[in-house]
């Protein structure tokens, strides 16, 4: 148990190097010890908070003076590694980027991947249904989660750790947990999916004239690459010139092309893979769809270029700066940002947006930096970034969640019949309302 002094000098997240806050911080080392903690907490209607990497980006693990913080990082074991089914079991707390390590040890993969992979853990995965830049080709967390262990408000233990991929012996509980970011019951144990180990990785970062090239230049990869792409992350000419600024990273192409894409293809073959990857990068070349492009000749070269893609400090250095995660068709992406970029441009004439996106699934991400003092800058950039959404029939929040952050907006895209459904699932998990309360939507205690 942790408190007082002691508590503030944790910070309160990855992102924010203020002292934790809090009534206490309690840390189990098994479900056991988590549902003796609930059972009391639920006695006394006391409201609790999870803490998982902290590396969430819409305010989901933020607490008060009077929440009792729960903290899995005890519980971080990576219990056993089934070779012959794939699967591997893992405690909540566990490191994302250590479970891909230990079964890489073995000859798997674990394709979840995402920036953040050697701070969030795995719990935190499933209960924002984390996405990442393998979601086109192996899917966003939902589709790595075989069963799951959780705890519910009042201790109870519910446990589904089912290892098959086919199991429709009634409902399947587990959906209840995963995506709901802890708001339902808080996910301690996990059955995870697993594939063979890649034996090819063929890399590039190609540079391309507008957005149209960026869409038929992912039509042409996944076409003629069988199935095999797994990565395809484009970044706005803007974003690139920024992280590669000098002091930053370094740039390996001209920085001044308007679009840039990280690709990446997995396959079982070193040779044939290779040579097949090179044929539709030359053929992309020939034919104009790509303007420039930069193959690594080694891990180490092609960590750099996808640094490109992940180290983003340099941009989010001038404060404010707020990050946007949104979905929405691939054919609506450039007018709408053309259209939130408009807007910023109009409100804030010295501001800063930067893009970058998956694409292949649909998700972009925003950072935009105002340059300009006020009081409700924040509301003010929801306001460009979401509204124009709704004609798309894009999402507020495509990968990291609704938290805090978001929950105001959340009516834009759930219908009130559909809210109405989660706060009776709330109710009936939660009755007293103290997992996660006032996160996702609000609801009276």
């Amino acid at each position: 148990m942790v408190r007082g002094a002691e508590l503030a000098e944790r910070a309160s997240s990855y992102w924010d190097s203020a002292p934790m806050r809090g009534a206490m911080l309690v840390r189990p080392q098994t479900t056991a010890e988590l549902s003796a903690v609930m059972k009391c907490c639920f006695e006394l209607g006391q409201p609790v908070v999870t803490h998982g990497g902290l590396t969430g980006c819409v305010d989901g693990a933020t607490v008060n003076d009077k929440d009792v913080i729960i903290s899995l990082e005890r519980m971080n074991a990576i219990e056993e590694i089934d070779v012959i089914g794939r699967t591997a079991t893992v405690q909540a707390g566990a490191v994302l980027q250590s479970v891909q390590a230990a079964v890489a040890d073995l000859d798997l993969y674990f394709p979840l991947d995402l920036g953040a992979r050697g701070s969030c853990t795995i719990g935190g995965n499933v209960a924002t249904n984390a996405g990442g830049i393998n979601v086109l080709r192996y899917g966003m967390m939902r589709e790595q989660v075989l069963g799951l262990e959780a705890v519910l408000a009042d201790g109870t233990i519910v446990s589904s750790m089912n290892k098959m991929l086919k199991n429709n012996a009634g409902y399947d509980l587990k959906q209840l947990f995963i995506g709901t970011e802890g708001t339902l019951g808080i996910v301690t144990r996990v059955v995870l999916k697993l594939r063979e180990a890649r034996l090819s990785c063929n890399s590039a970062l190609v540079a391309l004239e507008s957005f149209g090239n960026v869409a038929q230049l992912l039509k042409t990869m996944e076409k003629e690459l069988g199935g095999t792409l797994c990565a395809y992350e484009v970044m706005w000419g803007e974003y690139f010139a920024a992280v590669t600024a000098p002091g930053w990273q370094r740039a390996p192409m001209p920085r001044t092309y308007p679009f840039y894409v990280m690709l990446e293809a997995n396959g079982a073959s070193v040779e044939t893979d290779q040579l097949q990857f090179m044929a539709v990068l030359e053929g992309a070349m020939e034919s104009g769809l790509v303007l420039d492009a930069v193959i690594p000749k080694s891990e180490t070269e092609r960590t750099s270029l996808w640094q490109i893609r992940e180290d983003f400090d340099a941009i989010i250095q001038p404060q404010p700066t707020f990050l946007y995660d949104v979905s929405l068709p691939i054919r609506n992406m450039d007018a709408y940002i053309q259209e939130v970029l408009a807007l910023l441009m109009r409100r804030w004439p010295e501001n800063k947006c930067y893009v970058l996106g998956h694409i292949g699934d649909g998700n972009l991400h925003l950072f935009i930096t105002p340059n300009k003092d006020g009081d409700s800058l924040h509301q003010q950039a929801d306001e460009d970034v979401y509204t124009p959404l709704a004609q798309y029939g894009g999402s507020i929040s495509a990968e990291h969640g609704v938290g805090v952050e978001k929950k105001a907006w959340l009516l834009r895209n759930r219908s009130r019949d559909e809210l109405s459904i989660m706060r009776l699932l709330k109710k009936t998990l939660d009755p007293k309302c103290l997992l996660n309360s006032n996160k996702v939507f609000d609801i009276e205690r």
